[in-house]
């Protein structure tokens, strides 16, 4: 299967807009992008690396702003935190497919920030524990009805929702860590970190794929959203880049693979996480992830929201077609 695109959405930060939000999507659409995706928070607190500003517009209110607004570009949810109870999600992931129809891409992850939790009073449940027990709930009570459910974290009795998940619901698991491999053959069907480097993507890939094997299971689906700049050549594409907050951030990443250095000091070590550079230079850096054979790679464009509409044009128009026409994957890791 061909590798999909995808773009996030400038949702959040200072460059959050309506008409941005909006009219890129319907523009992604037009230009042939496979799917468009939003984060998710109860309450926003940037990485330092992004800035200050809390500017947040909640995923579903965007995703079905999005879908109504389009006929085919598939949303997706890069990931959701949780911090809702089952039975809300299942609500409204039903009624977001209703409305927009069968064209949700989900992921699900712990999330990063204690205090969202700690502000519920489930700061102390354990998030792993959580999301398992949610993933279980939701594909009972999105395509079943008169479930009831004694557990850990929720009890309920003879519960149904109509209408209906439109389909078999699958789910991603979202995170980047040795722990998120297991996790995503445990009770997923996707695995989706956020941004991370070749090397550590690679390794993960292996671990990932060979486990399917030995397990039995299928090939999970698999994914990235690597920080992108992109602009007539690699210097201008980096001057909107806050490079040291990236680097910053590397260092403080306890499970990637380190440079041969031992640790991240220059833009060449976030290679994945990190493209940045004209279109050619774009094409590149993604043919490396072709080459391992991912699925779904979604641009995160957020250090140039403020030329979201530039950035989406050269994407669309010099990036994607030549992408495009690259042979498709064999799906060996080298």
């Amino acid at each position: 299967m061909a590798t999909e695109y995808g773009l996030l959405l400038p949702h959040f930060g200072a460059e959050a807009s309506r008409d941005k939000i909006i009219e890129g999507a319907q523009r992604a659409e037009q230009l042939g992008f496979d799917s468009v995706w939003v984060r998710d928070h109860l309450v926003f607190h940037p990485h330092g690396m992004e800035g200050t500003d809390n500017t947040h517009i909640d995923a579903f209110v965007v995703l079905t702003a999005v879908g109504t607004a389009t006929t085919k570009i598939k949303l997706g949810t890069g990931s959701l935190i949780p911090h809702r109870h089952p039975l809300l999600l299942a609500l409204l992931l039903n009624s977001l497919a209703y409305m927009v129809g069968d064209r949700l891409v989900l992921s699900l992850g712990l999330g990063t920030f204690q205090q969202e939790f700690d502000a519920l009073g489930i700061g102390e449940w354990p998030r792993d524990e959580l999301v398992r027990e949610q993933v279980a709930i939701l594909r009972k009570v999105c395509n079943e009805d008169h479930v009831s459910w004694e557990g850990k974290f929720y009890r309920f009795q003879d519960m149904s929702f109509k209408p209906k998940y439109p389909s078999k619901l699958e789910i991603w698991y979202a995170g980047a860590t040795p722990v998120s491999i297991r996790r995503a053959l445990e009770y997923c069907d996707g695995w989706l970190p956020g941004r991370i480097t070749l090397a550590t993507y690679r390794k993960r890939v292996e671990k990932l794929r060979s486990d399917a094997a030995a397990q039995g299971r299928p090939r999970l689906h698999e994914g990235c959203i690597p920080i992108t700049t992109i602009d007539d050549d690699r210097k201008t594409a980096l001057q909107k880049v806050n490079l040291d907050g990236l680097l910053a951030n590397a260092n403080k990443q306890k499970f990637w693979v380190k440079p041969a250095s031992g640790s991240f000091t220059q833009a060449e070590d976030l290679e994945g996480s990190f493209i940045a550079g004209s279109p050619d230079d774009v094409v590149h850096e993604v043919k490396k992830y072709l080459e391992i054979g991912i699925d779904h790679i979604v641009f995160d464009l957020r250090f140039r929201f403020d030329d979201w509409d530039r950035s989406i044009e050269l994407l669309g128009t010099e990036v994607l077609p030549r992408l495009r026409k690259l042979p498709i994957a064999t799906g060996a890791v080298k």
